[in-house]
């Protein structure tokens, strides 16, 4: 799935980022939405355009790929990116800070959410048909603005996690170099090997054994009852850690 296949249309900002080829960042304003922004300008953006939202309490961004498989098999890539920003993530982590995903886009830090990643493709694109864009954004908590202490602790931030000034643009610059990785583990391994590294990830599941299909679906076996399946398509329609209202990671 290369990440590059022409220029974008649009003009770039020249915003301060230290990103690997082929990545281009396009920064908005601190009320514009990122992912969005990818969406709807998609297929003008061209692969590589990395979108950036500067917020004081949330590093947001995203990035659009542009598939060179069906539908159906492209949408896998999630896994890929999701894999790259639990990376990122920890690479800029405290030693040993434990950093896990939800099946399949939710990320926590020491069981506290903190965010997660989402992907969007054409609303009229058939799954046997080569899609002209994707896109996966990500949010991730960097303050806490919930209040008092201990309000919702199921829920933390980066400051709180003990990452110090860590500026949403290292995440974003990590993010771009880490998921070129696991493009790259794709391309020599095959799908199966960064199914490999994203099951690392998971949150334990006592009792039961997981694994990824083809398309990305989920399945998973317990001893003595039938194999159950979850729709990585469906899923992926609703994210499990977005708050719809605020548009940041759910208390």
């Amino acid at each position: 799935m290369p990440l590059a296949k022409r220029r974008s249309t649009l003009k770039h900002s020249a915003h301060a980022f230290d990103l690997p080829p082929p990545f281009r960042p396009v920064v908005l304003r601190e009320v514009g939405d990122a992912f969005a922004h990818a969406c709807a300008h998609g297929g003008e953006l061209g692969a590589g355009t990395l979108v950036f939202v500067g917020r004081f309490d949330l590093a947001e961004f995203a990035v659009v790929l542009e598939p060179d498989e069906p539908l159906a098999a492209a949408r896998c890539v999630f896994y890929a990116a999701m894999v790259a920003l639990a990376d990122a993530l920890a690479a800029l982590a405290p030693p040993e800070k434990p950093i896990t995903i939800a099946w399949p886009d939710a990320v926590h830090i020491d069981r506290g959410l903190i965010g997660g990643g989402r992907l969007a493709w054409p609303e009229r694109a058939k799954e046997n048909a080569v899609p002209d864009w994707l896109a996966f954004g990500a949010t991730i908590r960097t303050v806490s603005t919930s209040g008092e202490p201990g309000l919702h602790p199921f829920v933390t931030a980066l400051e709180d996690e003990g990452f110090g000034d860590v500026r949403s643009e290292r995440l974003v610059e990590g993010f771009a170099r880490h998921l070129m990785v696991a493009m790259d583990r794709w391309q020599e391994g095959g799908f199966a090997s960064v199914v490999q590294e994203y099951k690392a990830k998971l949150e334990p599941l006592n009792g039961a054994r997981r694994d990824i299909e083809e398309n990305g679906d989920l399945c998973i076996e317990r001893a003595g009852k039938p194999v159950e399946r979850q729709s990585l398509r469906s899923t992926l329609k609703a994210p499990s850690w977005l708050d719809a209202k605020t548009g940041g990671p759910r208390l």
